[in-house]
């Protein structure tokens, strides 16, 4: 993995961190705003002025350098309040700077999303085609791509299960040993790791039992991908709550198979 692709993908973990982070802080609720604007220098400037002056709202505008996205935390605004402000930020982006034509989502929310929600909804106004104010509900959530963490040393075998588990329709990050893995886990939520046993670090047993010990609402699923084909190994993973264990060299199709088992 290009240190270009890991400094993106470690850029987002702490945008959404620090979202997460913004949330926890009011317990009362709050709305979420995500923008983007395309090509538009001048914008971030231009939607924290407006966000200065919203009464109540003590908050900095957030970017996604990797994306360009914008997100704003406005403690107490029910939906229908920030869906008004919204508004007035769209006029005022277009009003101030030409040809700006501004994709918004919006979200109330009562406690921190996951990470993977949160990027879905900035997704869904950076990909947005339509110009009207996007309204993010629980029902939008279902179309989430389910999230893979791929732990291996080996650089080519990454590489292979990125590109493959692309294509089958999941999202994916990489690791290359335990101790990252274990960091990217509960900033990223994951829903499946596919992880070798053979790690520097942490690897094996213990590298399982710490995923297992993480303070997670939704621990995720574990699928061994390995060398390892010891009798003693084998049943000491599946005693430690391993949900498949699959030896090398696999077959595509079948680990396709057994990924999809585990996460439906």
């Amino acid at each position: 993995m290009s240190q270009s692709v890991t400094l993106q993908r470690g850029q987002a973990v702490d945008f959404y961190g620090r979202l997460e982070e913004k949330v926890r802080e009011h317990q009362s609720g709050a709305a979420l705003l995500f923008l983007y604007c395309e090509d538009q220098p001048g914008t971030e400037s231009c939607v924290q002025q407006f966000v200065d002056q919203l009464p109540g709202v003590e908050t900095e505008v957030l970017r996604d350098e990797s994306t360009g996205v914008l997100a704003v935390v406005m403690p107490g605004f029910t939906l229908d309040a920030a869906h008004y402000q919204a508004l007035l930020l769209k006029q005022q982006l277009q009003s101030r700077l030409q040809q700006a034509d501004p994709r918004i989502t919006l979200a109330a929310v009562q406690e921190a999303p996951s990470m993977q929600t949160m990027k879905q909804m900035a997704e869904t106004a950076r990909l947005s085609t339509s110009s009207d104010i996007h309204i993010f509900t629980e029902e939008d959530t279902g179309s989430a791509q389910s999230r893979i963490l791929i732990v291996d040393q080996d650089k080519a075998v990454r590489e292979f299960l990125q590109i493959r588990l692309t294509m089958q329709g999941y999202e994916t990050l990489e690791a290359v040993d335990g101790l990252e893995a274990l960091e990217l886990i509960p900033k990223w939520e994951p829903d499946l790791v596919l992880t070798e046993l053979n790690l520097y670090g942490i690897d094996g047993l213990p590298f399982i039992h710490h995923i297992q010990q993480l303070d997670m609402k939704h621990p995720p699923k574990i699928v061994v991908l390995t060398e390892k084909r010891v009798e003693q190994t084998i049943s000491q993973c599946f005693q430690s709550g391993v949900d498949d264990y699959v030896t090398k060299p696999f077959s595509p199709v079948e680990l396709d198979a057994r990924i999809r088992r585990c996460l439906h």
